[in-house]
């Protein structure tokens, strides 16, 4: 039964916070990202470079990107890495020794994409990897097989048994248990935007008669192999709720169906939640923002999105949809603080707030009202140590805010395997000249020192950012 949530004083930014018996030493964390590491030699010092600068910056939490959970398949973008060889995961300890040398904690999202995998929206891939089928929770929905009807889409969807979404359950254990032994602090669940979990857990995807079509079913089975597997971990997860989806689109996730799965969630023993809201399909309703019309009309990325989606005019129909479906998601400040709030009102875990959080102003309001914790993604491309800025004492009275402009011009060749990187010349302009001022100096470090990571050349930002991230929602 649903339970009324005590609320207690409102906690400062920098106080800790407890998930499921592991203490944050303070509520900003850098939300997950697709690093496009891979499993190559250099994957670890990739990830690396990547994630320590916001542990070293002061963030309580940083969170790995999206990884996928199984050898083949299941990618939804170039250059996602895998965790299913538990001797790569091994060598992981590399970069959880350098997330805990600066006093941070790190967690591992897992993840399988189902039917958003490559396998079904990147034409070259799918050319190059003839034998590879999507893995379904039901026969694709009306909608996406027109799509594939008309060519954008290709569906050879195999519908999972009974004993294989028990299986897939399993992997998701298997890897948390390897990630628990490299010394990943906590477990994150990939369990919206779209992916196979999310797919479960949604009235569209999901048309099941056995126990899986239960939509807390398979998050249910999930959380009773990784403790099966790897013990008491702290485990949290994104919870979806389809509030963007199209008009006409029947069958969807309600506020109300996210509320109610969220304290099904707590129920079942996840440590942490995460709403957010978004569309039934892989669209700007996860993003948000301006249109990237930079990154679309850039030459150096046409080849990628000819291989991406199959011809020249088909780019062009996609950047189109790009285009309108910035004008229908258009940005709104902490657009999942409300979803977040009614959570937060029914279950006695921590509920983390992420999805266009940009100015410590906002995080104050949020923390203990909304949320418990508060996220960013894309805002770490320009200013990878920007929780330096944000965690400062005086930074609600400065107004502090972020560098990120939400041009999404980050995002869009991720589809051709380029890392998430800030291209906006302005914003690195800025982020140049706060660097240059000492303000992503951190006083007080876990190790008493300060970041000294260089500095960007102001004349020299057509190409290139400070960050080296990929796909994000928040």
């Amino acid at each position: 039964m649903l339970q009324e949530r005590q609320h207690s004083s409102v906690p400062a930014l920098t106080e800790p916070l407890d998930v499921g018996g592991v203490t944050l030493p303070n509520r900003l964390y850098r939300a997950p990202l697709l690093e496009h590491a891979g499993n190559g030699p250099d994957a670890v010092e990739a990830l690396i470079d990547d994630l320590e600068p916001a542990a070293e910056a002061g963030a309580g939490l940083v969170c790995q990107g999206a990884t996928i959970v199984r050898a083949a398949g299941g990618c939804a973008a170039p250059g996602m890495t895998r965790v299913h060889d538990p001797d790569f995961v091994a060598d992981l300890e590399r970069l959880t020794d350098a997330i805990h040398d600066h006093g941070g904690r790190i967690a591992i999202q897992l993840e399988h994409g189902g039917l958003r995998s490559m396998e079904t929206w990147h034409h070259g891939f799918r050319e190059r990897n003839p034998d590879l089928e999507q893995l379904a929770v039901s026969r694709p929905p009306r909608p996406l097989r027109l799509l594939d009807r008309l060519g954008f889409l290709h569906y050879d969807a195999r519908v999972l048994t009974t004993d294989e979404c028990h299986e897939l359950a399993a992997d998701f254990g298997r890897s948390a248990a390897a990630a628990v032994d490299a010394g990943y602090d906590l477990i994150h669940l990939a369990g919206a935007n779209m992916g196979i979990i999310h797919q479960f857990a949604s009235p569209f995807y999901n048309r099941r008669d056995d126990e899986f079509g239960d939509p807390a079913r398979f998050f249910e089975t999930v959380i009773a192999e990784i403790r099966d597997r790897a013990g008491d971990v702290p485990v949290m997860t994104k919870v979806p709720a389809e509030t963007g989806a199209p008009p006409g689109i029947a069958r969807t996730l309600s506020a109300d169906d996210c509320v109610r799965l969220c304290d099904r969630l707590a129920d079942a023993g996840y440590d942490a939640l995460v709403p957010v809201n978004g569309s039934v399909f892989w669209d700007m309703s996860v993003i948000r923002g301006a249109f990237p019309g930079r990154s679309w009309r850039d030459e150096r990325f046409r080849a990628g999105y000819v291989d991406a989606f199959g011809s020249r005019p088909r780019a062009v129909l996609v950047a189109a949809a790009n285009w309108a479906e910035s004008l229908v998601y258009s940005r709104e400040p902490a657009w999942n603080a409300d979803l977040c709030r009614r959570v937060r009102e029914r279950v006695d875990v921590p509920v983390l707030c992420e999805g266009g959080i940009r100015g410590r102003e906002t995080i104050d309001a949020l923390l203990g009202d909304a949320c418990d914790a508060v996220g960013m993604a894309r805002p770490f491309y320009a200013e990878p140590e920007l929780p330096a800025r944000l965690l400062r004492e005086d930074a609600a009275a400065d107004g502090v805010a972020v560098a990120c402009e939400d041009c999404n011009n980050c995002v869009v060749p991720q589809a051709t395997g380029e890392p998430g990187v800030c291209r906006t010349p302005a914003v690195l302009r800025r982020v140049g000249e706060r660097r240059r001022d000492g303000e992503y100096e951190r006083a007080g470090g876990a190790d008493g020192g300060e970041i000294d990571r260089g500095t960007i050349d102001s004349e020299s930002v057509d190409g290139g950012s400070v960050g080296d991230g990929t796909d994000a929602d928040a």
